[in-house]
């Protein structure tokens, strides 16, 4: 699907369908989390628009953004600035209005607040002070991506936004090399090539990866390769290093006694053949398993504790 191009606004109580919304409860004194489109509008749910609609103030991320999305549904409503450098503080007032009676809308620019954007502190305040909170589901950049990608795995571990310091970064991933599950990050433009980089310099070349960039925006590209092609991939042409990514790694195999078997019957004919080193790297590739471990496995099946020294 494209992006919507038209600016136009149009009245929420004229869709057909917002009577069945409207049935439902929605209390005062609660705060609404609300999704918000990733990027093309209309993926806006019913209830999310009936939400907003019925709020008395909308706390959002930025007021600009938000009071553009309002607009196209032809909302005016009052909004309260809600962002990482002041969520304490709105925090407090927020809950100030809920017990007045208010209900509140929470919104981020795109997506869920509070999954790698604001709104994590509102919430636990609001929690805290003993008032209800509701969330209103709607699109989800991770979600689509995941649904898209063909990785097949039923589990899957979140990781957001990685650190922006290299060494930070590296020893992050470093510990997640090991998981099964499908890792889930979230990438800025202008770092693409640095998480791809060291994506390869700590996960195996064979791992899948898939780049979901612009979800449901115009330019939209979901891409599958293997981790060795992945930097070529993005290089090779400008606008794949733009627009909000999604990547998706390929989770660790799960090791299995068979899959020790076939390791240990790899490993003893390339050891006839090859050094020590050779072999161990050489069934490292083959095999997926941790090149150290099958090394010294090696040593202790030629039994001298000492590599042969043969490097060809």
């Amino acid at each position: 699907m494209t992006e919507t191009q038209s600016s136009s606004s149009f009245q929420i109580a004229q869709l057909p369908v917002m009577g069945e919304a409207a049935q439902q409860s929605y209390p005062t004194a609660t705060l609404y989390v609300v999704a918000t489109p990733i990027g093309n509008v209309t993926d806006i749910t019913l209830r999310a628009l009936h939400v907003l609609m019925l709020a008395d103030v909308v706390a959002c991320e930025d007021t600009r953004k938000t009071g553009a999305l309002l607009t196209r549904f032809g909302l005016n409503k009052q909004m309260v600035a809600a962002h990482q450098h002041n969520e304490r503080e709105v925090a407090d007032k927020l809950v100030a209005r809920l017990r007045a009676g208010e209900r509140v809308a929470l919104v981020s620019d795109a997506g869920t607040p509070a999954v790698s954007d604001p709104g994590a502190r509102i919430v636990d305040a609001v929690r805290a002070a003993g008032l209800q909170v509701v969330p209103i589901p709607g699109a989800s950049a991770a979600i689509a991506a995941l649904s898209a990608s063909g990785l097949v795995n039923d589990r899957f571990h979140f990781v957001g936004f990685l650190p922006a310091r290299p060494k930070q970064r590296e020893a992050e991933l470093s510990t997640l090399k090991q998981m099964t599950a499908t890792l889930v990050i979230y990438e800025a433009p202008h770092r693409i090539n640095d998480c791809v980089e060291a994506l390869a310099a700590v996960f195996e070349p064979g791992r899948q990866v898939v780049f979901a960039r612009e979800l449901s925006k115009l330019f939209e590209e979901i891409h599958r390769c293997e981790l060795k092609d992945a930097l070529a991939w993005v290089k090779a042409d400008a606008n794949r290093e733009r627009g909000e990514f999604v990547v998706l790694v390929e989770g660790a195999a799960v090791q299995d006694d068979a899959q020790d078997a076939e390791a240990e019957r790899i490993l003893n004919i390339l050891l006839a053949e090859c050094s020590v080193k050779q072999a161990a790297s050489l069934t490292a590739q083959i095999t997926g398993r941790k090149k150290n471990a099958l090394y010294e496995r090696a040593l202790q099946i030629k039994g001298n504790g000492q590599d042969d020294g043969q490097d060809d």
